[in-house]
């Protein structure tokens, strides 16, 4: 009889082990792969169409596997077959794969055979990660500002109690002086009146010598200025206005390295660089519809919210974040323009660009390091003269000036050869 009672006892010990054992192993498979591994493969091979959490091109992919397995009843095998082979299964009739193809408006989603079962055990344990909370940046502008007033007195503090002091001094001069002139009155003290003097202005302006040379000096002194003023219009140096669209240089040219060409790319062909049309913005912005938390608490800084400004751009070109589809509502951006010539000036960006190879922060400063875009340069005749005197031209593998340096290196004995010395200091070839 005791004998039975243990070995109940151990048969039922035995199942509850296994029942235990079963769910750690289960719970290990949802965990396979390496996190890390994975989210390196996600963002090269993934990344394009899909998100953790939004929908894009393709649904959102955190905890991918846990909500087929719960909604649709699908294991791991058939995420191996779909992700290596989705157009087979869905010539095959597979339901789920059908119905996420109808669903995508039949948008196929990219094969990638090269992956092994091991590369996509590493994404799914990355799309199994929670989502970590956003980092809260601390602001290193606002703790200054907190030390700065606790730390010493404010410049604003020195200057009122100095104000102060000095009022105080003025209205103790003038008390001791009416003090003073009352004793004097009791005691019948008279004061010596000063002897009429010439006062200076008149003194001054008797005298010819000294009119003469002010007059000079004044009329020099204007025309200096008048000089100034005048040569002055027109010239928009240091321009910066403020855009309907925050647009960072510093993030897409610098951070980033996207080549000015790519957005500007009437540059290489055209007289003008003309403005990117929205549609080159959303090229990156269908995927990108967020920044990094790093990139936006360094706006905040600055007081711009892009993420806002996305939004912005999402407005102007009628796209839906939400359904990923355009809804055919768009609002024009109205832009400022910063860089402008008279109407009567000539310049060619392609001659510059393609044939010249002139890089743009030649003209337009460095670019990749603006936040807002400004007015780099005076672009007046004279700073447009000085480049075509002191800049070489580029010749070499360059066929359309070969004949041509030939001829002139052999005039003027050079090997080098500026603009000007190939007639770019014509009139003609800037005013018509």
């Amino acid at each position: 009889m005791i004998q039975v009672i243990y070995r109940k006892l151990t048969t039922n010990s035995l199942r509850l082990g296994f029942v235990i054992l079963l769910a750690f192993t289960t719970t290990l498979t949802a965990q396979e792969g390496d996190p890390a591994k994975g989210k390196s493969l996600f963002n090269s091979n993934c990344a394009a169409c899909h998100t953790l959490d939004k929908k894009m091109t393709g649904p959102a992919l955190r905890h991918i596997e846990q909500r087929l397995a719960d909604d649709e009843g699908l294991d791991r095998e058939w995420l191996y077959t779909w992700i290596k082979n989705s157009a087979g299964m869905v010539k095959a009739g597979d339901a789920y794969a059908n119905k996420i193809y109808d669903e995508y408006a039949g948008a196929a989603m990219t094969a990638f055979p090269q992956l092994s079962n091991e590369d996509i055990d590493d994404i799914l344990a990355y799309t199994a990660e929670e989502k970590k909370a956003p980092v809260v940046a601390e602001t290193a502008a606002a703790g200054g500002g907190d030390a700065g007033k606790t730390g010493g007195v404010s410049n604003e503090i020195i200057l009122g109690a100095l104000t102060i002091l000095f009022m105080l001094l003025a209205a103790g001069l003038f008390v001791v002086n009416k003090t003073l002139r009352r004793f004097a009155a009791a005691q019948n003290i008279d004061f010596e009146e000063d002897s009429k003097r010439k006062p200076l202005w008149k003194a001054f302006v008797q005298n010819q010598f000294l009119m003469l040379v002010v007059s000079i000096f004044f009329l020099l002194a204007s025309a200096y200025f008048m000089f100034g003023y005048f040569m002055q219009i027109g010239v928009d140096q240091g321009y910066e206005p403020v855009q309907p669209i925050h647009y960072s240089h510093k993030i897409h040219a610098g951070d980033n390295g996207i080549d000015c060409k790519y957005c500007h790319s009437s540059a290489r062909t055209s007289k003008h660089s003309g403005i990117p049309s929205l549609n080159v913005c959303m090229n990156c912005h269908k995927s990108i519809y967020e920044v990094a938390p790093e990139t936006q608490a360094e706006g905040e800084k600055i007081g711009v919210d892009y993420n806002a400004e996305i939004k912005k751009l999402y407005a102007a070109v009628g796209w839906d974040d939400e359904e990923q589809q355009y809804t055919g509502e768009t609002q024009p951006v109205k832009w400022v323009r910063i860089h402008n010539l008279p109407d009567f000036v000539y310049f060619n960006h392609s001659q510059h660009v393609t044939v010249a190879g002139i890089e743009c922060q030649t003209c337009h400063g460095p670019v990749e390091e603006m936040e807002v875009m400004y007015q780099h340069a005076p672009l007046t005749m004279g700073w447009c003269i000085d480049c075509h005197r002191t800049s070489n031209v580029k010749v070499e593998d360059n066929a359309y000036y070969t004949k041509i340096h030939e001829e002139l290196s052999k005039k003027y004995g050079v090997d080098k050869l500026t603009p000007a010395q190939m007639g770019g200091l014509e009139c003609g070839k800037c005013h018509y």
